[in-house]
Parts: structure tokens; sequence; C-alpha cells
């Protein structure tokens, strides 16, 4: 079986949206990609840390997915990544209520052995430096390696998220942040920018509008399923990571027309994460329901132009 390595937070979130709230549940990047990950035929392990504090019932339920913790280090007396979130109407925008860093703060991680020749690293949304220090400490070169970032580290962290781009093949962003990063305004030039600074391959995500791929002036463009409920989008971009990123692994192809495949799959996990609070819809769900809404992906993008 191929190997995914997963580089992420581990983490408690509050989260409040128009349908409700929740006291501390489990959360963070690295949860949300392995989590999606888990379903698809792979070895997959999560580098992150967490405290002390970090429930046994956490741990057991990314070990029950056959998810590697040898790397998820448990800091004693130490307290685990926190973040509290409120949602707006539109659930597009959100404001932050509370980031509590932690054992965060000091993180220095360390790939288990077994793992420094893994197909493909994801990097999710940390500093720039940590994600770096994951790259080396790889023995053998990935097949892949994919990159999340955001906003805040393009604003306190650009000269080292620019050092760290120019040694990956894929970074994910959102819109907002691929004009930020690029200053552009149009997504085409955005990407197009992005590329010069050493991507191969740039996954632009719209939230409920979809993604972009973009790659040596190709596009591919995957619609969001129209979906009825939609209780909280808390982690959806990661699942999504989770889903593109598991799928190539499986697959072990790396060419632009299996990432078209990958960003549907992706697509497609990140539509069932947004219908509970949190990890709950993604602990529930079972493979049947996801080839079910795949045919779904199917039918909404399939069609014959009559010219």
């Amino acid at each position: 079986m191929n190997k995914l390595l997963i580089v992420g937070t581990v983490a408690f979130d509050a989260i409040e949206t128009p349908f409700g709230k929740t006291d501390k549940i489990l959360g963070g990047a690295g949860t949300y990609i392995g989590l999606s990950a888990s379903f698809f035929n792979l070895q997959s392990a999560i580098v992150s840390v967490v405290g002390d504090d970090f429930p046994q019932e956490y741990l057991d339920l990314l070990t029950a997915r056959n998810i590697d913790i040898s790397g998820l280090e448990i800091v004693k007396g130490g307290k685990t990544f926190f973040w509290s979130g409120l949602y707006h109407n539109d659930l597009n925008s959100r404001d932050t209520l509370a980031t509590e860093l932690n054992v965060l703060a000091d993180f220095q991680p360390k790939v288990p052995q077994n793992f420094k020749d893994a197909d493909v690293v994801m990097l999710g949304n940390l500093h720039p430096l940590v994600q770096s220090s994951v790259l080396d400490q790889m023995e053998v070169k990935p097949k892949l390696v994919v990159l999340d970032t955001m906003n805040f580290w393009m604003d306190c962290a650009l000269p080292e998220l620019l050092d760290v781009m120019k040694r990956i093949d894929v970074i994910t962003i959102n819109d907002e942040e691929a004009r930020q990063l690029s200053g552009e305004y149009s997504l085409v030039k955005a990407a197009a920018k992005i590329h010069t600074m050493g991507p191969k391959y740039v996954v632009i995500k719209k939230g409920e509008h979809g993604a972009l791929l973009f790659h040596n002036g190709e596009v591919f463009f995957a619609p969001a399923l129209p979906l009825e409920e939609v209780f909280d989008p808390t982690g959806a971009g990661d699942t999504f990571a989770g889903g593109f990123t598991g799928f190539i692994t499986q697959s072990e192809n790396v060419s632009f027309e299996n990432m078209k495949n990958a960003v549907i799959y992706g697509s497609n996990l990140a539509s069932f994460c947004v219908e509970k609070f949190g990890t709950e819809r993604m602990l529930a769900l079972d493979k049947k329901e996801v080839v079910s809404r795949l045919q779904q992906f199917k039918s909404l993008t399939q069609f014959d132009i009559q010219l």
C-alpha cells in the first residue's frame, strides 16, 4: 500500500453557526485530512502535537481508521491547541473568537521512520518553517508534495512561505488567499503568478462554488454539490485536501488528468463534512454513501453539448 504523510493540527474546536453551537469538540486540519484520506486504500500517518488533556477516545477514533499516530506527540502537562469561531449567516465569513496555540507554539514535527519514504506528503496549514522542517526529514523525495496555507502566514511569515513554496508541487488555497498571494484579482492571472513561485499545480477553493485546478495554462473546474443542509463549513477545505491527496496516493498517478479526478473526490468528501458540526459527519460516513454521491457528481457534471 502507498503511504500518505499528513502534517497538521490535531485540536479542539468550539463552533457557533446560525444553526447552533458546540462546546469543545475534535478538530484540527490534520484530523480532517486524515479522516477524509481514510476512505482510500493506503497507509497514512499524522504528524502533530497535543497536550495530555486530549482524550484517549479521540486517539482511538484515529487509530480505528488505520491512521498511524506514532508521529502524534503528547506533551505531558501541556494543553491542546484550541480554536473558537462564529460563522455569519452566509457561512462563508466567520469571526475567530479565540486561538490558543498552547503546545502548538513549540511544535517540532518528528516524522516516523517508516514514513520518511512516503509517496505523498500533505502539508496542512501550519507555520511555513514547520512545513519546511518536515520536508527536510524525508529520506526519499516524495512523488507529490501538497501544501495548504492561509492569509495569516502571508501577513506574518511571507519570506518563509515563499521558501517552502519552491519545494512543493501543489498548493491549495481559497480565492481570497490566491488574490492576496499574487496581487491579482483575476483567478486565472493569480494562478499563473503563483506558478512562478514554485507550485506546478494550483488548486483554488471557492467554497460552495466549487474548486479550480490550474496547470501550464490548462484549467479544470469542479462544482460543489448543491446541498439541502449546510450546518458547519469548519474543516471542509481540509477534508477536500484529504480526499485529493488520498485519491492520488491510492492511484499512484500525479498527472493533470488524474488530478481532475482527485479534485472531484475531494469535493465529494467535503460535501459530507459540512452536513454536521465538526467531524461528526465524517465519523459516521460509510463508503456506500461516498460512492452514491460520486454518482450525483457525475450526473451533475457530464452531458453532451449539441453542436
